[in-house]
């Protein structure tokens, strides 16, 4: 389980990759009842501009935050996570998506032991959730 003594502010506490399948995208929807076609339908997407099929921002929200759960040792310790959807996750039909995410603390709290975590989250080599931070509680 994380400790807050000896964070400093730039450590890096957690780096992972996951991948996103058309699969991770169909059970997605199931899991959420969010059934819109562009997650799932190609013909669907670009007919309403998109380059393609692209994950569900919750999913790909979700996934992003999973590393700093597991450096916190416990969910419950993650008391406040926020972002900004910047850009979309394109899902190939054959190869899926690889999102990159690493968590450094961007800020320190003493006297309430809180880290506030600044996530990057990649696609592509480019930043796919914005201002993403989560705020965990150590003491």
């Amino acid at each position: 389980m994380a400790s807050f003594e000896g964070l400093s502010t730039g450590d890096v506490v957690a780096e992972a990759v996951f991948s996103i399948t058309r699969d991770s995208l169909v059970r997605y929807a199931g899991a959420s009842g969010d059934f819109n076609p562009i997650h799932y339908r190609d013909d669907v997407a670009t007919s309403v501009g998109l380059p393609g099929v692209l994950a569900h921002g919750m999913l790909t929200m979700g996934f992003a935050v999973q590393p700093v759960v597991d450096w916190a040792g416990d969910p419950a310790r993650v008391i406040d996570y926020q972002v900004r959807f910047t850009r979309p996750v394109l899902v190939d039909p054959e190869t899926g998506a690889q999102v990159a995410v690493t968590a450094k603390v961007g800020q320190l709290d003493a006297e309430a032991q809180v880290a506030r975590i600044d996530l990057t989250v990649t696609f592509n080599g480019e930043t796919v959730l914005g201002k993403a931070q989560a705020r965990v509680s150590l003491g």
